[in-house]
């Protein structure tokens, strides 16, 4: 089970979201926490079910491109850190 985190603005969307989760992959991990907080998956994916590009993930300490997020495998010793991105110039 992966431990998730969300970053402070994440978490007003779903307070107490943070927390172990199953899943062999990303996908399925967010799969498990949409099931207790439903209202981040439109925060959090797009309309395709691709994590949305204002929305950065880092797992065990690494940045992974949004493209290729949702295929990481999951161990029970995964950290997975969910953070809005900033951009603008």
């Amino acid at each position: 089970m992966a431990r998730v985190a969300f970053t402070e603005h994440v978490a007003k969307v779903a307070p107490g979201a943070g927390g172990v989760y199953a899943g062999a992959d990303l996908r399925e991990v967010l799969d498990d926490v949409f099931r207790a907080h439903p209202q981040l998956r439109h925060y959090l994916l797009d309309d395709q079910g691709r994590v949305r590009k204002h929305v950065a993930v880092f797992i065990d300490g690494v940045r992974v491109p949004g493209a290729k997020a949702l295929e990481c495998r999951m161990t029970d010793a995964s950290d997975v850190y969910v953070m809005q991105a900033l951009s603008g110039g």
